[in-house]
C-alpha cells in the first residue's frame, strides 16, 4: 500500500504503465473517491526539472471536458516522490476497446464519431492554449461512460506535451513508434542524426493514424512482420506513400508495398462516412509538411462532419442500405445528388417510400424538415427507371477467410492470439448476418408496398366504367398513333377546355348582371303599386269628403261645423277608414299599413286654400310604407 496526504492506493491495482511513471487507481481518504495517481518513477528524476514540472503546469492550465482533470499534487509520505491526482476513467482507454475482439474490425459508426468528436474538441482545446501533446496515440485517450450510457473520451498523459504555437518548431522527440511522425520517427526510431525541426503537424499525422486504427481495427502502415520488428520497413513505407494513399501493407518479405485509397470493406464505417472520412485522412498522413493540412484545416474538415445530420435510405432494386451525410440546411435536390452518388440512381428516377406510404420531396424543403430514419426505418429508394438496376447487396468479405490457421503445436502465446483472431472474426460473422437479415427484412417490406400500391392502381383502372359495346376498330385506330401525336392532341384538347372555361366566366358573369336588373326592375314595380295605391286612397278621400261635407250642409240646424285645419282633414281620415271597403282593390295588408295611407292622403289632401305642408314625419311614414309594400 502507499498513500499521500489525502489519498491511498495498492501497487496492485495497476492502470498503465510508462517510462517515467505508473498510474494506480485510488481513493480519497475521505471521501472514497475513486481517482487515477500517477507516480513518478526515479528514471523521471534523471529529467530536467523544467520538464518534470511541464506535466504539473500543463495539467493546471487546461480544463475541459475532453480532457482528464488533475485534482491535485501530492508527494508520497516517506519516498517523496511526485504523484498526481487526476480524473479517474472507469472504462480504460481507446486501445482497450480497440482490442476487445468485438471491435477487431473497427469501432461501429456511432462509436467512431463519437471518438472524432471527442479528440477534435480536446485537441481544438489544446491549440486555444498553444499546446502541442506529441504523444497522441489509443493508449492515451481515455474512456469515461456518462450517466446517460454514452462514451466520454478524454486525451490524457501530458508528460512530453509543451507549449508551441501554429509557427514554432521542436527538436525533441518524444512518442510511440506506430503513430510518430516519419521524420520524428527517423530520429528518434532509426536513431539517423538530422537536423530536422519538427511543427505543431506532427499531432495530426499522429491523429490520423489513431483514427484509422479506430476505424479499420488496424494500424495504417503495417511491414512484413509488424512494425516494431521491420522499422526500415515501416519508416520507408511511410516516406515513400503516394499523395492520396492512406495505408500501405507489406505482405511478403521483401515483397512490394500494396497502397490503399479507400477504406477496407470489413470496416464497419458507411460509405457515407467512408467519402467523408478519406480526404481528411489523406491530407493529414502526408509526410511532407509543407503540404500536409494545418489544424485549422483539419478543425474544418471534422466539424463538417460533425455537424452533418444522417437520412438512411434503402435502394429497393438494388438491396443495398446507404447512410447519406448532408447538412441541415441543404435542400432536397443536394439530398438527391448525394443519394445519386451514392447509387447511380439519376435524381427524375428517384421514388421515396416512407412506412408504407409514398414520400413526396418538395425540391425546396430543407433536410432538417425530412423525417426522421434509422437503420430499420429508412427511406425506400425506388428507381422508376426503365433500365433494370444492379444489385449490389450488403457488400461484404467472407468472414470465413479472417479465420485464423491453428498451430499444430502447443504454443500458450499463439493459441492465445489465434483464439482472439478467431473470436473477432466470430463478431464479424455475427454483424455480416444482422446485416443481411436486415437488408431481407427492408427488402421484403419494400416489396410489400410497391405491390399494394400497384393494387391500389390497379382497383382504380377497374374502377373506371366500361363502355357498352366493344370499340370497332375504328375507334381503336387513334391508339396506334405515335406518342408526339398524342400529345399534340393533349394540347389541343387542354387549348379547348380553356377556352371553354373562358366562355363558362363569361355567361357566370352575364348571369350576375341580370340578377341585379331583375333587382332594380322589382323595386320599380314596388313603387308603381305604391303609387296606385295612393291615387285609389285619394279618390276614395275625396268622395268622402264630398259625403261629409252634405251631411253638415243637412246639419246646420243642429249647430255642426266643418273642423278646420288638419283636425279637420284627420275627421275626414275617420270617415275614409270607415267608408273603406275591402273589395275596391286596394289590398290593404293591416291596420298599420292602413294607417300610414291615410296620414299620406291627409299630407296630400289639404285644400289650397288652407296651404297645409307636409311635415317631416309624414315623409318617414311614407318611405316607411313604401319598404313594406
Amino acid at each position: 500500500m502507499q498513500s499521500t496526504p489525502n489519498y491511498l492506493w495498492s501497487t496492485e491495482d495497476l492502470l498503465g504503465q510508462g517510462a517515467t511513471a505508473s498510474v494506480y487507481k485510488a481513493r480519497n481518504k475521505k471521501s472514497g473517491e475513486l481517482v487515477a495517481v500517477k507516480v513518478f518513477n526515479s528514471a523521471s528524476y534523471l529529467r530536467p526539472q523544467e520538464v518534470q514540472m511541464r506535466e504539473f503546469e500543463m495539467l493546471r492550465k487546461l480544463n475541459h471536458k475532453n480532457i482528464v482533470k488533475l485534482f491535485a499534487v501530492e508527494e508520497t509520505g516517506s519516498s517523496k516522490q511526485k504523484v498526481l491526482v487526476m480524473e479517474y476513467c472507469s472504462s480504460g482507454s481507446l486501445l482497450n476497446v480497440l482490442e476487445d475482439p468485438a471491435n477487431a474490425f473497427g469501432l461501429a459508426e456511432s462509436e467512431f464519431l463519437i471518438v472524432l468528436q471527442c479528440v477534435v474538441a480536446g485537441m481544438n482545446h489544446l491549440r486555444e492554449n498553444g499546446v502541442v501533446h506529441r504523444d497522441i496515440k489509443p493508449g492515451n485517450i481515455m474512456r469515461l461512460v456518462g450517466e446517460d450510457g454514452q462514451s466520454i473520451y478524454k486525451l490524457t498523459d501530458f508528460g512530453a506535451a509543451r507549449e508551441l504555437e501554429d509557427d514554432e518548431k521542436f527538436v525533441s522527440v518524444y512518442g510511440t513508434e506506430e503513430y510518430l511522425h516519419p521524420d520524428v520517427y527517423e530520429r528518434a526510431v532509426l536513431r539517423k542524426p538530422q537536423q530536422k525541426a519538427f511543427g505543431v503537424t506532427v499531432d495530426l499525422w499522429s491523429i490520423g493514424v489513431t483514427f484509422y486504427h479506430a476505424a479499420t481495427g488496424s494500424l495504417p502502415f503495417v511491414p512484413f512482420g509488424g512494425p516494431r520488428r521491420n522499422k526500415e520497413i515501416m519508416y520507408r513505407i511511410t516516406t515513400e506513400k503516394p499523395p492520396g494513399a492512406i495505408a500501405g501493407i507489406q505482405r511478403q518479405e521483401n515483397g512490394s508495398i500494396e497502397w490503399s485509397y479507400e477504406l477496407p470493406i470489413t470496416c464497419c464505417l458507411s460509405t457515407g462516412l467512408k467519402d467523408q472520412l478519406i480526404p481528411i485522412l489523406a491530407n493529414i498522413l502526408e509526410v511532407d509538411q509543407e503540404k500536409c493540412w494545418g489544424f485549422d484545416q483539419f478543425f474544418a474538415g471534422t466539424n463538417d462532419i460533425l455537424h452533418r445530420m444522417v437520412v438512411d435510405v434503402f435502394s429497393l432494386q438494388q438491396a443495398s442500405s446507404h447512410r447519406i451525410y448532408i447538412h441541415s440546411y441543404n435542400t432536397t435536390t443536394k439530398f438527391l445528388d448525394a443519394v445519386f452518388k451514392q447509387t447511380n440512381i439519376v435524381p427524375h428516377h428517384q421514388e421515396y417510400f416512407f412506412e408504407g406510404h409514398l414520400y413526396e420531396l418538395d425540391p425546396n424543403l430543407q433536410a432538417h424538415h425530412f423525417c426522421r430514419t434509422t437503420e430499420s426505418s429508412p427511406l425506400t429508394l425506388l428507381s422508376t427507371s426503365e433500365q433494370p438496376e444492379d444489385v449490389v447487396g450488403v457488400r461484404y468479405r467472407d468472414p470465413a477467410l479472417e479465420f485464423p490457421k491453428f498451430l499444430p503445436r502447443v504454443d500458450v502465446v499463439a493459441d492465445c492470439s489465434a483464439a482472439k483472431s478467431a473470436l473477432g472474426a466470430a463478431h464479424q460473422t455475427l454483424r455480416v448476418g444482422q446485416a443481411l437479415r436486415r437488408g431481407r427484412e427492408l427488402l421484403a417490406r419494400g416489396l410489400h408496398w410497391v405491390m399494394l400500391r400497384k393494387k391500389a392502381r390497379l382497383q382504380r383502372v377497374r374502377s373506371i366504367p366500361s363502355p357498352s359495346s366493344p370499340p370497332s376498330s375504328e375507334q381503336l385506330a387513334p391508339t396506334s398513333a405515335p406518342p408526339l401525336q398524342v400529345d399534340e392532341e393533349l394540347s389541343q384538347c387542354s387549348h379547348s377546355i380553356f377556352d371553354f372555361q373562358g366562355a363558362l366566366d363569361g355567361i357566370l358573369a352575364e348571369l350576375v348582371k341580370d340578377r341585379q336588373q331583375v333587382h332594380e326592375d322589382k323595386s320599380i314595380q314596388q313603387m308603381e303599386c305604391c303609387l296606385e295605391k295612393m291615387q285609389m286612397i285619394h279618390k276614395q278621400f275625396k268622395k268622402a269628403r264630398t259625403c261629409l261635407s252634405e251631411c253638415w250642409g243637412h246639419g246646420a240646424g243642429m249647430s255642426l261645423q266643418r273642423p278646420r285645419g288638419k283636425m279637420g282633414d284627420l275627421g275626414l281620415l275617420g270617415s275614409a277608414v270607415a267608408s273603406w271597403n275591402p273589395q275596391n282593390g286596394l289590398g290593404w295588408k293591416g291596420p298599420a299599413e292602413l294607417f300610414c295611407l291615410c296620414v299620406l292622403t291627409v299630407a296630400l289632401g289639404a285644400e289650397p286654400g288652407n296651404e297645409v305642408a307636409a311635415p317631416s314625419w309624414v315623409i318617414i311614414i311614407i318611405g316607411s310604407m313604401m319598404q313594406r309594400v
